[in-house]
């Protein structure tokens, strides 16, 4: 199984890139599975249904959210209705939607996507790591199993608990892979157990920005330590980053791992295709 996870989607620039690119991507790297992080691609807060609609009629299979989940508010209905936006599993019961879904895919293969958001730094939520282990033992991995792949996007602020939650679950999922930060790392890699990992996704915008948003407004908050108008984000070239993973059916087990930077003003990081 191929798949290509996508970071945090920022605004304009980050939803155009993904839209314009993500079909071709598709067919040059034959991916099964694509997962998007969307949850600021509305003005850097927040998803709103008609981007979403554009996302998944892209390519996208399944989009994941966080923090910004509810700042437009009229993804509450939306989310109820489309099993494809999945928002973080440890919020609180009674919270809209569902915090993980199974992608049906092409060969009758299926995989579960769960979406987690931390607690360090973060809303205090219910506990990420007994979330996502109560949602794992409904599903068994692999050949003869449920699922063929399991996918966790974990979108949290410190990267000792994306970390601790990837080692937590070695050997259990396919994939580990943070979001939140918008900076993509260098840390991709197959653990000991065969779970690929990836402290930080990078996010699917303009580079030339604080994390997304525009300098002068993100900076000025910085030194003066006042809030001021609402950031903005960047405008500029997008860059799409993520990570491409290539699972094995029988295990459900990573076996090659690979950084996608494209576009912007990053480094250029393109998987092979098949």
């Amino acid at each position: 199984m191929r798949v290509l996870f996508l970071g945090d989607v920022v605004g304009r620039s980050g939803r155009d890139a993904l839209t314009a690119r993500l079909p071709g991507l598709r067919a040059r790297l034959a991916l099964d599975l694509v997962v998007v992080n969307g949850e600021n691609a509305s003005h850097g807060f927040g998803l709103a249904p008609d981007m979403a609609r554009a996302f998944l009629a892209a390519g996208a299979d399944v989009i994941t959210l966080g923090n910004h989940a509810w700042d437009r508010k009229e993804i509450i209905p939306y989310i109820e209705t489309e099993r494809r936006l999945i928002r973080p599993i440890n919020f609180p019961p009674g919270t809209p939607g569902a915090g993980a879904c199974i992608a049906e895919l092409a060969g009758g293969r299926r995989a579960l996507v769960i979406n987690v958001m931390g607690r360090l730094f973060m809303d205090a939520l219910d506990d990420p790591f007994r979330a996502v282990q109560a949602e794992l033992t409904k599903h068994r991995i692999g050949q003869g199993g449920t699922i063929q792949a399991a996918i966790i996007d974990v979108h949290a602020e410190a990267s000792s608990e994306k970390a601790a939650m990837a080692h937590s679950f070695d050997g259990m999922v396919s994939l580990v892979i943070g979001t939140h930060t918008h900076v993509p790392s260098a840390d991709h890699q197959i653990l000991p157990g065969g779970t690929a990992y990836m402290t930080d996704a990078g996010m699917c915008g303009d580079y030339d920005s604080v994390i997304g948003m525009q300098k002068a407004g993100a900076a000025l908050r910085f030194w003066r330590k006042m809030p001021g108008e609402r950031l903005a984000p960047a405008e500029g070239e997008a860059t799409l980053c993520g990570l491409f993973v290539e699972i094995e059916d029988a295990t459900g087990l990573a076996r090659r791992v690979e950084p996608l930077r494209l576009g912007g003003r990053l480094s250029q990081a393109m998987p092979p295709g098949p």
